[in-house]
């Protein structure tokens, strides 16, 4: 009997073969991840903020709001550093 780590391998190597990465593209990924995850986290520190204020002042269609902008906003950021990291990796 295989364990799930032999089965997942075996899946794994059934979808193709893996892309090796030089160390010049490994070093930009490392770059474009710290870069994404300062803004990601200065786009959440921002809106905390501004939904804390609104929920202070009892604003809740604001924070709602609010919440929502957050959502989509972190949401396109991740994806945007995916893409990039995507071409980085294509070459």
């Amino acid at each position: 009997m295989k364990s799930a780590y032999e089965l997942a391998m075996e899946r794994a190597a059934a979808e193709g073969p893996t892309v090796t990465l030089t160390d010049e593209q490994k070093a930009k990924l490392g770059e474009i991840d710290t870069l994404y995850q300062s803004k990601i986290a200065e786009k959440e520190v921002f809106l905390r903020d501004l939904i804390g204020k609104a929920m202070a002042a009892q604003d809740f269609a604001e924070v709602a709001q609010l919440e929502e902008q957050q959502r989509r906003e972190l949401a396109r950021l991740r994806e945007k550093c995916e893409e990039e990291k995507e071409k980085v990796r294509k070459g």
